[in-house]
């Protein structure tokens, strides 16, 4: 049985998937504060696509979002904080930035620890019904 935690390119769900496709498996943790998503897979997947392209825009690009609800997330995220998952850095020369501070770090490593937990603790489960799946 194959799993996956890795976020899906696009948010509908698989219709009519072939026969060797193996089910895919996603834990899609949400932590919320009064109405607002505090920290989820889309937050998560954002300051991870940061980190890794070391800007806003980059990093909505690589994850076919707009660069406006992009930094909407990350402002949000950083408004639910005590301390911002994110330092932007003003435009000049090198055109600016955004890197993760020590506490998106540990938003990130944490998430991830949870998700990879997650799945190991409910392996037996997840086996028992992807079995029911047609093959």
């Amino acid at each position: 049985m194959a799993t996956s935690l890795k976020p899906k390119a696009s948010r509908e769900p698989a219709r009519n998937a072939p026969a060797h496709e193996s089910a895919e498996v996603r834990f899609r943790m949400r932590i919320s504060k009064g109405e607002t998503v505090a920290i989820g897979p889309g937050k998560v997947a954002l300051l991870e696509a940061v980190r890794d392209h070391g800007s806003i825009s980059a990093a909505a690009r690589s994850l076919a979002m707009s660069y406006r609800r992009a930094w909407l997330l990350i402002d949000e995220l950083n408004r639910s904080l005590e301390s911002p998952a994110t330092v932007s850095e003003q435009g000049g020369q090198s055109g600016g930035g955004c890197v993760l501070t020590p506490v998106g770090e540990r938003i990130v490593k944490l998430y991830r620890e949870i998700e990879a937990r997650a799945q190991a603790a409910c392996a037996a489960e997840i086996a028992s019904l992807t079995r029911l799946l047609k093959a």
